[in-house]
């Protein structure tokens, strides 16, 4: 119960941000429906409850399955079942996501059906069990990431001259998605029970991070290569924008918890099943973990519908008028500097933000503060807000014009700075592109681009997930480049 007042307490303090900037606005520079605001409200009640639920759900449920599974794999110490058991789990994993099929939603409804959501869904999974297999075989083999991660960006920026501007956007937000609040908390269990058993304790450090930044290309990889071999090189469509609103309180939440429950099943019974199959085959826990273990995934169920039903029926539709609104505003610089208060302020609710920069502190026992991680990913996303209304703006701007040069220096970056901080830096990259900035963040990006002349929905939608996965490898790598001067011992070379 102490557990959970403290996650409760820390919940608060991240979503009470937000909550207050959007109330300020209301009063000051739109004026918003008061429905909306009541909607908002009640959401950021359910944010905050289901928040507090999952993040309890994951510490005594999701990772301890990823641990075993991470242990078992590499006691088996044979390089095929390493490679089998990645590219099942990678599989699994990825078709359960629920922020993937927002997106693939998305993407089939903006394309007018061109772009299946089940296409999508199927072609992303396929790369992130390829890239799970070779991020497993990279810590059990000792292959150093920022080589891997040059190799893997050198082929993405290949495969991306060939690829549509409106397919870089979505292949690019894939990677984004895919590593949301269900995918992220095992990802990293399950390398750090791999690099557990390393005697070497540096080496086990560095190699507890790395995995999601690995398997997030899997996606960007797949969907241009899909773009290229079914020659689809324009996508047509757009997102119809009324700006009607519903003046039901509770009907929205009615509507999204049947299903949003019930996705949030099908994501978790493959977890289930698997632990079951291993718990049987490989753990044998006892009663009482196993109790804990199956406990912890119910809180992983009950939290995370919660905070989806939250995020969707409360936040949704006002981010669309907030960016509508203020985008409508006479002075242009008002939808740049909100772009980046909320972009710092809408990460503090990240799900998986919170799993990864506790995992920080915990495997670097507190020699890297969970805060400082934190703040310096918050400054990240809020530059990656800001410059994608600054795209909206200006419609020359385009996408790779960001990507292109952000990319060349994040993979600079890798070269110098302590190794500890690469897979930090890229797997934060993954875990800042959640459900948050999934459904509030583009909402309000694309009310933004349909108040602006001559900005495009879908490709100005689509780009800003891209641009808050990118932001973080830059200013994380940054922070290890300040800890690296700072450390009379030369840090964690």
């Amino acid at each position: 119960m102490n557990i959970l007042m403290a996650k409760l307490l820390e919940v608060v303090l991240a979503v009470l941000p937000i909550t207050l900037i959007v109330v300020i606005l209301n009063f000051t520079l739109t004026s918003l429906d008061v429905s909306l605001i009541i909607r908002f409200l009640i959401g950021a009640v359910l944010i905050i409850i289901g928040l507090s639920i999952f993040l309890l759900g994951v510490d005594i449920g999701i990772t301890p399955i990823g641990k075993h599974m991470g242990k078992a794999i590499a006691k088996s110490n044979k390089l095929w079942i390493v490679i089998v058991s990645g590219l099942c789990l990678g599989f699994i994993i990825s078709i359960a996501e629920p922020d993937l099929h927002i997106l693939a939603g998305q993407v089939e409804l903006v394309t007018a059906g061109s772009v299946s959501k089940f296409m999508i869904v199927i072609v992303v999974s396929i790369g992130i069990a390829a890239l799970l297999a070779l991020g497993l075989i990279r810590i059990v083999h000792n292959i150093p990431l920022f080589k891997l991660l040059t190799v893997l960006y050198g082929i993405v920026l290949v495969i991306a001259i060939f690829t549509s501007p409106q397919f870089l956007a979505i292949s690019f937000d894939a990677s984004g998605a895919t590593t949301g609040a269900l995918t992220v908390p095992f990802v990293l269990a399950l390398s750090i029970g791999i690099s557990i058993l390393k005697k070497d304790s540096k080496a086990s450090e560095k190699d507890s991070f790395g995995l999601v930044a690995v398997v997030s290309v899997g996606a960007i990889i797949t969907v241009m290569l899909m773009s290229i071999i079914t020659n689809q090189e324009e996508l047509s469509g757009e997102i119809e924008q009324d700006h009607g609103v519903s003046s039901s309180i509770f009907g929205p939440f009615l509507q999204e918890f049947g299903h949003i429950a019930q996705e949030v099943l099908i994501a978790l019974l493959p977890i289930i099943l698997i632990f079951l199959i291993f718990q049987k085959l490989s753990f044998k826990l006892s009663k009482s973990s196993f109790r804990k273990i199956i406990m912890g995934l119910v809180f992983t169920f009950i939290g995370l519908v919660l905070f989806l039903v939250g995020v969707n029926a409360g936040f949704m539709e006002l981010g669309t008028e907030l960016g509508y609104s203020i985008a409508s505003l006479d002075n242009e610089a008002y939808i740049v500097i909100i772009g980046l208060i909320l972009g710092i302020v809408t990460i503090l609710a990240e799900p998986a933000v919170y799993v990864l920069t506790n995992q920080i502190e915990d495997v670097t026992s507190g020699y890297v503060k969970r805060k400082i991680v934190l703040f310096t990913l918050a400054i990240g996303v809020g530059i990656a807000i800001a410059l994608s209304m600054l795209r909206i703006l200006i419609p020359e701007l385009q996408l790779w014009h960001y990507l292109l040069p952000g990319y060349l220096i994040a993979i600079g970056l890798m070269y110098i700075v302590p190794k500890l901080f690469v897979g930090i830096a890229f797997d934060s990259g993954g875990v800042a592109s959640g459900p948050m900035t999934a459904t509030f963040i583009l909402a309000f990006t694309h009310g933004a681009a349909d108040a602006i002349e001559g900005a495009d929905v879908i490709v100005d939608g689509f780009g800003m997930i891209a641009m808050v996965a990118l932001t973080p490898l830059i200013t994380l790598q940054i922070l290890g480049l300040i800890f690296k001067i700072k450390s009379k011992k030369g840090g964690f070379e």
